[in-house]
């Protein structure tokens, strides 16, 4: 059974994606946890403190979550290719929810917003780590810079995609491009 604290984080992140930053209440993230105020001002001192960690810990699930998937195709790709051609199914395999949306929203307010920044930067340090460990499964050389890139080209492809609503059918191309 998940704890108020780990409800909170979730209810946070969803409501974020529905109402954006400005909409986010004590009210409606008790709501969407479904726990009492007293839960939230008991667990987070600030909302920052909640968007910061609940950002945070919304990144370290995904990250986990794309090394399983690495973890898996590593034995059924043989080739770049086949590995970019994964990545392309990976991709549009997930739903764009709230939560999804929640942390493009957060990554926006971190532009306007010193206190977030270093949250954003931990976060993005997070995903470039788990590029670097897939660029190195897949025996392509990898460095800060090749990493940041991978993930700029995913973080924007998603992001076309949540504004769009359209999915990038060239996306393994331009990964192959970037990493080629």
């Amino acid at each position: 059974m998940t704890g108020a604290r780990e409800q909170l984080l979730a209810a946070a992140v969803r409501v974020i994606g529905e109402y954006g930053i400005g909409g986010l209440t004590n009210r409606r993230v008790c709501s969407a946890a479904g726990v009492s105020p007293g839960s939230l001002t008991y667990h987070f001192a600030t909302q920052n403190d909640l968007i910061r960690e609940a950002v945070t810990t919304f990144v370290a699930e995904e990250a986990e979550r794309i090394r399983v998937i690495v973890e898996e195709l590593q034995g059924s790709v043989s080739t770049v290719e086949e590995a970019a051609a994964a990545a392309q199914r990976a991709i549009q395999a997930i739903a764009l929810g709230s939560a999804e949306i929640g942390v493009f929203e957060v990554y926006l307010h971190a532009a306007r917003d010193p206190e977030l920044q270093g949250c954003a930067r931990d976060c993005y340090a997070a995903y470039e780590d788990a590029a670097r460990e897939i660029l190195a499964a897949l025996g392509v050389p990898s460095d800060d810079a090749r990493a940041a890139h991978v993930v700029a080209f995913i973080s924007g492809s998603q992001l076309r995609r949540l504004a769009t609503g359209v999915e990038n059918d060239n996306f393994a191309d331009g990964l192959l491009r970037l990493i080629g």
